[in-house]
């Protein structure tokens, strides 16, 4: 494996964490969810890749606009409810 294909799969795994985290906000809502709970739901607490790819997941949407992270609790912003309810039409 090159380092391309390396780079390549970073950036697949990546994005599959940050849809499965963002899938899941807006699912439950409007029930927030803890990172705690979060973790355990997608099964990010069985090792610290998995954690810290939650982390980063979490992180990146929150850069994007799409989730609030405030103390502990991991929120939808508007803009990712409005696109959510404009999909599901």
């Amino acid at each position: 494996m090159d380092e391309r294909e390396t780079i390549d799969s970073t950036a697949e795994r990546d994005a599959a964490t940050e849809s499965a985290v963002l899938q899941l906000v807006l699912a439950l809502r409007p029930a927030p969810i803890t990172f705690a709970e979060l973790a355990r739901e997608l099964d990010a607490d069985r090792s610290a890749a998995a954690h810290d790819a939650l982390e980063r997941a979490v992180r990146d949407l929150s850069a994007a606009g799409l989730l609030h992270r405030r103390a502990d609790l991991v929120l939808p912003t508007r803009a990712a409810v409005r696109f959510d309810e404009l999909m599901e039409r």
